[in-house]
């Protein structure tokens, strides 16, 4: 019988909160079961197994991200929409580094689609709407964007940049004036 307040949401809550404090890697069904106070066991009410547990850190995580993203977009457009989009990303990762880690798991087809997954794809693609990209260079933008973004957040989130006397907030800045400008003015692709 489930102990009584516990819940598969809880669970899941506990475990993002611990990911933040421990790292994303270190979630076993045993550390989450001696944060809530409980036997493993009991834990197998709510989670069937480690993957389930840490997917559903991955799904909240990815639900928070494109909530704080979309917040930030509201009634914005062309550069003010990408470093609207750029700030709330990394100020998520940063806030919260374990759910960070997790939105970046390779989920189960099923469970990505039924996810906040798709809504960052559209919201990407959104902000790309004011800089005129076919489909193809959207998707090449697309990828662009989430590398720059992921890239410069996991180096400084490490302590990439720690060796150095410039802010990492004045190459961020500067890295979104050169992502805006090459959105502006995109490449064209070459004919072979």
């Amino acid at each position: 019988m489930a102990r009584a307040g516990l819940t598969a949401e809880r669970v899941i809550a506990s475990a993002a909160d611990y990911s933040d404090e421990h790292g994303f890697d270190s979630i076993t069904m045993s550390a989450i079961a001696r944060l809530l106070g409980v036997k493993d066991a009991s834990l197998y009410a709510h989670v069937r197994n480690l993957h389930e547990l840490r997917s559903g850190v991955a799904v909240l995580s990815l639900a928070e991200l494109a909530d704080q993203v979309g917040a930030a977009l509201a009634g914005r457009a062309g550069k003010d929409a990408l470093v609207a989009f750029a700030n709330a990303y990394r100020a998520y990762a940063l806030e919260h580094p374990g759910r960070y880690e997790a939105s970046r798991m390779r989920l189960d087809p099923e469970v990505a689609l039924a996810s906040a997954a798709p809504r960052h794809s559209a919201m990407t693609r959104a902000i790309l709407r004011g800089y005129e990209l076919s489909e193809t260079d959207e998707t090449d933008a697309v990828r662009l964007l989430h590398s720059t973004f992921h890239g410069f957040v996991s180096l400084e989130s490490s302590g990439g940049f720690a060796y150095t006397s410039r802010p990492a907030i004045d190459s961020w800045n500067r890295a979104l004036d050169a992502l805006d400008r090459t959105l502006t003015h995109w490449p064209e692709e070459a004919v072979s």
